[in-house]
């Protein structure tokens, strides 16, 4: 009797084997003349050699469906032994950016979203521009995500201007994390709705996922990354410039920002409105608008910025 012996690795032995063990139990039932032990992340199987090459296989393409949609019930467990191939018909539209945790339905919601995520799989450069709520950043990270799971890019860049535009955080308490997190949060909250948040740890830690101050991009070369620029608004002349021309090959830039929140004291041209006008007539550099009709937040924010919009325009 010959042995084979699995590391479930980086994948969450709880998620790979189910509530109660039950995609396990699925699993020992389709394969039910090996003997299958599991223990912590480790399963052994033993058996004759082409059934523990089948068990190989299969066990792959499991783990390959929970690390790309962070989602494995005991439905799709028995779907996918049963198949020859990894593709699942998961039946959703083609607004679905990617599955999140606990199988999550992370989608683009409306027709301007729909249009950022287009524009993001066929531009290098995106600016996506609008009001607060629309989902600007909510989209950019899902597709930096899915950009990830899918290995076109090797890693994911997150950065904003902290504070404002000249980044003056020594007034605040802690080491350089503590003050920075605050700024940082909205980065991490949408990051943990896509990724587990024992695996988005060790991507942070591992660099494969990076969130900095805008400051800490100067003097870099950003290769094999997709990198967002969040509240660009509050970017100077020279932090755009400088960002803009960090892009190195296999790059893709998305800058997130609204013109009509700027920060910046009253004689500091905002960054963000400058590239615009500037840069408008590039090919290859895409600026997709969102508006209030793009809001997906609470249906009173929508009502909110139409007001607003009366008495500053």
């Amino acid at each position: 009797m010959n042995e084979l012996e699995i590391n479930l690795k980086e994948t969450n032995p709880q998620e790979f084997f189910g509530n109660h063990s039950k995609n396990l139990e699925i699993i020992k039932n389709h394969f039910s003349k090996l003997k299958i032990v599991a223990r912590g992340s480790t399963i052994k199987a033993y058996g004759e050699d082409k059934l523990l090459h089948n068990f190989q296989k299969k066990i792959d393409d499991l783990i390959f469906q929970l690390d790309k949609n962070n989602f494995l019930d005991s439905q799709l467990t028995e779907k996918i032994l049963k198949l020859n191939g990894t593709k699942v018909d998961s039946g959703i539209n083609d607004k679905l950016i990617l599955r999140g945790v606990n199988g999550k339905l992370v989608t683009a919601k409306s027709p301007n979203q729909v249009k950022l995520v287009e524009s993001i799989i066929k531009n290098d450069m995106i600016f996506a521009i609008g009001p607060a709520g629309t989902g600007k950043t909510y989209t950019g990270i899902a597709m930096a995500v899915k950009s990830l799971k899918d290995k076109t890019v090797k890693r994911i860049i997150l950065t904003r201007p902290a504070v404002e535009a000249g980044e003056n955080l020594g007034y605040l308490p802690g080491d350089l994390k503590e003050k920075l997190d605050p700024y940082m949060q909205p980065l991490y909250d949408a990051l943990l709705d896509m990724i587990p948040s024992e695996k988005l740890k060790s991507l942070l830690e591992k660099g494969i996922i990076e969130i900095a101050p805008l400051a800490f991009m100067r003097g870099r070369t950003l290769d094999n990354a997709f990198v967002i620029l969040d509240e660009a608004q509050n970017t100077s002349h020279s932090q755009m410039k400088m960002f803009l021309t960090r892009m190195g090959v296999n790059a893709k830039f998305l800058i997130n920002g609204d013109p009509g929140q700027v920060d910046l004291p009253k004689k500091v041209v905002s960054g963000l409105k400058e590239a615009l006008k500037i840069l408008k007539k590039i090919n290859g550099i895409e600026m997709v608008l969102l508006d209030e009709s793009d809001v997906i937040r609470h249906k009173i924010v929508k009502k909110i910025l139409s007001a607003y919009d009366k008495v500053d325009n």
